[in-house]
């Protein structure tokens, strides 16, 4: 930093200021430094923490940057020291030709916060650089009757350099006729005009050859020559004069070569060669005489080189009229170069942040950029925009400088890329448009739970599977993207305690396919109901879940089972007929169940064989045995019946029962009950009463139906002329009657009914009479409703 451009407490205080009054974007303060031209790269400039008042660690944490006005690299700022270091070599001529001082603005970026600091760099020039005369050879014609004191310019030593090293002296060889007279220029430089001390005579000395020496004010000078030759003529007492001193035009810069700027004109009153003119340009830079040229007969000022106003705005040109005595007459031109909108505005992206999260705050910045348009005027002025329907907004902060920013929460799942269009126009005529395309990424957070593709699921699954089969497959879908999208299955605790979840079935945590871990058994399971959870991989996880029934679909792998009359009693039971039973005649009733369900529960009876085919007949529906026709005397006194029972299945599983039949003439002795049933005779006469116990099994919190049938005879008796029947009943349960679902080794529960085979005018049918164990009077409505139970024993 320059002296006198403040101390680092009072950049502080001048900081805290700004802070204060709501933490201004740009500090007032505009710090500078200065470099020598050509100083070698990596140089040290000055200290940013020092001259800013901050720590060092705010630069890296901030990310500090440096940007140039024109966005070249001139300096580089050590985030780990604060120091400014030359990052390139700078040549002062081509940075800033010859204005002065040559000053390089920048700032000093702050990302996080935003804020800037204005800066400026001066390059300051070294004599590297040594004079020259666009003319070795100058050529005077002077007048012998030219007076003393009589000036003559001279063409200036042009020099790249600027101030001290500039062009600061000129010297004539030694000569008793004309010594130097320093003059400075409008440009600030110096320019020698050569006076006449002695009177010339061309008699005597037609020619004088002199040399013209420019020095610079370096260290040490450089320094160059001209030849000046002067040839005497003849008397020209009247100088040139330009119609105007000053020519005044303006120029659109997109003017093409070779385009008319101007046309100057000049008099001279003498005659003959001292009355003819030549135009030409008179001290003027290099720049001027690359880009115009001006005809030495008629005085035409043309356009050499194209016009750039963004350049240069304005030439001033020194221009003469030299008659053929060699007095000469000056005037100026005053060239303006108009503006054309011919620059369209320019984006320079500074960052960009993507992908961005989409749960970020409001107004968090994406994107920093500054624009500019090299024109002026309206031309130069620009606005800024970006689509609508964006949740983005663009905010000005400093010297062109914008910031895109989110106007409010994104969301990945509606939205995960969006494709910003910055439109920046001038307001030229016509209007000159540029536009710049970022793509900003939405990143994605865990904020949705898997979602199932139904609520709850039902699976038809066949009874007598397979282990290891698959019933079916449950999915999520999950709207987040990455892990967070990534669903793992589960099985959930079971809703009923006393289910055995874990031996039924398993889930792939992949895929979520189901699988029946054993074979099921409808009879022991009808259904059963869990529960599945979805979760995703997120952080933190995020999960819902369904139900899933499981419907157990019946097989038919039951055969009918006999419950009356018995077949494994030691005593078969006997059916008494009276002969004079007319057709039609109930016998008895084979009753039987099935224990599956539906049609395979359906049973149908047959008689199949019989002592005397034609005497008996079965009917199909039911189950009941009747005489076929009227009994005679010439009958068989015994008989013996089998009957098929079938049921409904596919493919259909029987069973077959064999029935004893006495036909009697009354009830004579050799088929009266037994003694020990005497006393039973005795009493009035009783229905057939059947005792059926039903043992209820509990699985998976399903009721499934098993039936244990204990049929005793308690009284086999029919009343009036009816016949009387006996039969033994074995001890215990029949074959088959318990059977364990629970894979616990007991039953739940049983319970046991009175069941009445009423008998009497040739109808039988059953009835329930009342449950033995009335305490479960719930579970025998439930038994007494169901259709299939009461179908499967043949009830009417």
């Amino acid at each position: 930093m320059e002296p006198g451009e403040g101390s680092p407490q009072q950049i502080r205080q001048a900081l805290l200021f700004f802070v204060f009054l709501g933490g201004s974007l740009v500090c007032s303060e505009t710090w500078r430094y200065s470099v020598a031209e050509e100083t070698e790269i990596g140089s040290f400039i000055g200290n940013v923490v020092k001259d800013i008042g901050l720590g060092v660690e705010d630069l890296a944490a901030r990310g500090a940057r440096v940007i140039s006005d024109d966005y070249k690299p001139y300096l580089q700022l050590d985030r780990q020291t604060g120091n400014l270091i030359l990052n390139e070599k700078l040549d002062r001529e081509a940075l800033c030709d010859l204005t002065e001082p040559c000053i390089l603005n920048f700032q000093i970026l702050f990302e996080n916060p935003l804020q800037f600091f204005r800066a400026e760099l001066r390059v300051k020039d070294i004599n590297d650089h040594t004079p020259t005369f666009l003319d070795k050879h100058i050529l005077l014609k002077i007048s012998e009757s030219t007076t003393r004191g009589t000036s003559f310019q001279m063409d200036s030593a042009q020099d790249l350099d600027v101030g001290k090293n500039a062009v600061q002296n000129y010297t004539l060889s030694p000569n008793p006729h004309f010594h130097l007279k320093l003059q400075d220029s409008e440009e600030g430089g110096k320019y020698a005009e050569l006076l006449l001390d002695q009177a010339l005579d061309r008699e005597k000395e037609p020619e004088l050859r002199l040399t013209l020496t420019a020095l610079d004010g370096g260290y040490p000078p450089r320094s160059a020559t001209a030849l000046v030759r002067v040839l005497v003529s003849d008397i020209n007492d009247n100088a040139p004069e330009f119609e105007r001193s000053v020519y005044e035009v303006l120029v659109p810069e997109n003017s093409p070569l070779d385009s008319l700027v101007v046309k100057v004109s000049a008099i001279d009153l003498d005659a003959g060669l001292n009355g003819e003119l030549s135009y030409s340009f008179s001290h003027v830079s290099r720049d001027i005489r690359k880009t115009f040229e001006i005809h030495p007969i008629s005085g035409e000022v043309r356009l050499k080189a194209l016009l750039d106003f963004e350049l240069i705005k304005s030439y001033t040109i020194n221009i003469q009229a030299i008659d053929g005595g060699s007095l000469s007459g000056k005037s100026a031109i005053l060239v303006s170069v108009a503006d054309v909108n011919d620059n369209p505005p320019e984006i320079v992206i500074t960052s960009l942040t993507s992908p961005i999260p989409e749960n970020s705050s409001p107004e968090m910045v994406v994107a920093v950029f500054s624009l500019r348009d090299q024109d002026s005027g309206d031309n130069g002025r620009m606005v800024c925009s970006i689509q609508d329907n964006l949740p983005f907004l663009l905010k000005p902060t400093f010297k062109n400088f914008y910031t895109l920013v989110t106007e409010s929460p994104l969301d990945r799942e509606t939205r995960a890329e969006y494709n910003v269009t910055i439109t920046v126009t001038d307001l030229g005529t016509p209007r000159l448009k540029t536009e710049h395309n970022i793509t900003v990424l939405v990143s994605d957070v865990n904020d949705n739970a898997p979602a199932f593709t139904q609520t709850s699921y039902t699976l038809s699954v066949r009874e007598n599977n397979s282990p290891a089969l698959h019933i079916g497959s449950v999915r999520a879908t999950d709207r987040d993207a990455g892990a967070n999208a990534q669903v793992t299955y589960s099985l959930l605790p079971p809703l009923d305690p006393h289910v055995p979840l874990a031996s039924l079935v398993s889930i792939n945590p992949d895929n979520g396919h189901l699988f029946a871990l054993r074979s099921l058994d409808y009879e022991a399971l009808r259904a059963f109901e869990f529960r599945v959870g979805a979760a995703d991989r997120g952080s933190p996880a995020l999960s819902s879940q369904a139900l899933v029934r499981v419907l157990v679909a019946d097989d038919n792998d039951n055969a009918p089972f006999v419950l009356y009359p018995l077949q494994n009693a030691s005593a078969p039971c006997t059916e008494l007929v009276p002969r004079a039973a007319e057709a039609g005649y109930l016998v008895t009733k084979v009753v039987a169940v099935d224990g599956d369900s539906g049609q395979n529960a359906w049973l149908s009876y047959q008689l199949l064989k019989a002592t005397e085919p034609g005497l008996f007949g079965v009917w199909a529906h039911n189950g009941e045995v009747r005489t076929a026709r009227l009994l005679s005397e010439r009958d068989a006194a015994k008989h013996r019946l089998l009957v098929l029972v079938k049921d409904n299945g596919e493919p259909p599983l029987s069973a077959s029962v064999t029935l004893h039949v006495l036909l009697v003439d009354g009830f004579s002795q050799p088929y009266l009950p037994a003694p020990e049933a005497e006393a039973a005779d005795a009493a009035p006469a009783a229905p057939l009463t059947v005792y059926l116990v039903v043992a209820l099994a509990s699985v998976s919190s399903l009721f499934v139906f098993s039936v244990l049938v204990f049929v005793a005879v308690r009284l086999c008796r029919r009343g009036g002329a009816a016949s009387v029947g006996r039969c033994s009943v074995p001890e215990g349960p029949f074959p088959g009657h318990l059977v364990d679902f629970s894979s616990t080794g007991t039953l739940s529960q049983s319970y046991q009914y009175e069941v009445c085979l009423k008998g009497g005018s040739g109808t039988s049918e059953f009835n329930f009479l009342k449950s033995v164990a009335s305490n479960h009077q719930e579970s025998v409505n439930d038994v007494e409703e169901n259709s299939n139970f009461i179908n499967g024993f043949g009830f009417n």
